[in-house]
């Protein structure tokens, strides 16, 4: 199938998750514009929407979209026969009359599909749908992979780059200023600024760089976790992992923005590639797909930074994949806290180690990207239920 445009992997929005909120908040723009007459709406969340959405705060931005109209979400964990994990139904009302309804899933990374329609897609421009296909091609006609993204998307994507790089970067930033304690009641406080300007005595340069790539994933986490802008990447709960690695890496190394903007869009082929052949849904195949894919993506940045050829590109993000492999989607309260934001900094120390490995080993691979990408897939379909973004199984079953 051909794969999308990149604009549709990288959204920017509000966090704290692009299934729980983003969607969620499309679905309800939606449903004002069909139904412009509505005095009142009486909102269904269905499955993982049910099961954590208050804890992502989406009953807030339904309520919050649908303004100043009167709204009334009901939270239905019980209906089982679905479309999608992540199912709610709106229902317009004026003066006590029923005016229309729609039932809508939220498919991940910001996006929504209405029942019985087609689904609304970004321009499909990769006529290539496996790593192996575009490989080959590039090989053949001696393009780095993100030359392949500009001649299959246009220049214009450069632009669209940018402005992704410009706002994870804000991010960041607002994420080392701020403090204080996240909402939902797990009192969790704020790590980003501590992480950042702690001195450790007789600290290594090792442990002090892990400290800075560690504080700017808590920074974009903890901007999510506080309905701050982010950049989904592919998701929202996992969008810390490939700006921290970029801007640890640039500002290391004194890479320009435009060889950063090469290896975003190396990576958002990654990304692609997964969102296309596997999932990058929590609620379709657990943490896997979203901290996994996140981490193959920084894994592939990293590569093209270092200006690492195709096939060690190739093996980086398949290492960064497999060993995420099975990882639960299991966060408490149904919060995107814990331990959401420890796992984007986990995974982004865990892609410079795939790089390093993948610079030195690549000559010694056995597996393609393509054969863990389906894996993952497989992995994700096998997940227990209470395993994929439900807060009923793993961590989310402690009570702190």
């Amino acid at each position: 199938m051909p794969m999308e445009s990149l604009r549709a992997l990288y959204r920017i929005g509000r966090g704290p998750s692009s299934s729980h909120t983003m969607g969620p908040e499309s679905a309800c723009r939606v449903a004002a514009a069909r139904f412009p007459d509505a005095d009142r709406y009486e909102v269904t969340l269905y499955g993982s929407l049910a099961k954590t959405g208050r804890g992502h705060g989406t009953d807030r931005v339904i309520e919050t979209t649908l303004a100043p109209l009167p709204v009334n979400v009901r939270f239905d964990s019980e209906t089982a026969d679905l479309p999608h994990p992540n199912t709610l139904d709106l229902v317009a009302y004026r003066g006590g009359r029923e005016i229309g309804r729609l039932r809508v899933m939220s498919v991940g990374g910001g996006r929504i599909v209405c029942e019985g329609e087609e689904r609304e897609r970004a321009p499909r421009v990769y006529p290539e749908d496996t790593f192996f296909q575009i490989a080959e091609l590039c090989k053949r006609e001696g393009m780095a992979l993100w030359e392949y993204v500009v001649a299959r998307e246009g220049e214009g994507v450069r632009d669209f780059a940018r402005r992704v790089w410009e706002q994870m970067k804000d991010t960041v930033a607002r994420g080392l200023r701020d403090e204080g304690v996240l909402p939902g009641g797990l009192n969790v406080q704020k790590k980003a600024k501590f992480l950042y300007e702690k001195k450790v005595a007789h600290e290594s340069k090792a442990a002090h760089e892990n400290r800075l790539i560690c504080a700017y994933a808590f920074a974009v986490g903890e901007q999510n976790a506080d309905a701050g802008v982010v950049v989904t990447a592919p998701t929202c709960g996992s969008a810390g992992v490939l700006p921290a690695s970029l801007l640890f890496e640039q500002q290391k190394h004194g890479q320009s923005d435009d060889e950063v903007i090469e290896a975003l869009l190396t990576a958002g082929l990654i990304g692609n590639l997964i969102k296309t052949n596997a999932s990058i849904s929590g609620a379709e195949c657990g943490c896997q797909a979203e901290i996994g894919s996140a981490c193959a993506m920084a894994a592939a940045g990293l590569g093209q930074l270092r200006r690492l050829d195709i096939d060690r590109i190739e093996y980086a993000a398949e290492i960064a994949v497999e060993h995420q492999l099975g990882l639960t989607c299991d966060p408490i309260c149904g919060l995107v806290q814990i331990p959401c934001i420890e796992r984007n900094a986990v995974a982004a120390m865990r892609a410079f180690n795939a790089v390093r490995l993948a610079d030195i080993l690549s000559d010694t691979r056995k597996i393609s990207l393509d054969n863990v990408i389906l894996t993952m897939k497989n992995t994700g379909r096998d997940l227990g239920a209470a395993y994929r973004e439900t807060a009923e199984g793993g961590l989310a079953k402690l009570e702190l």
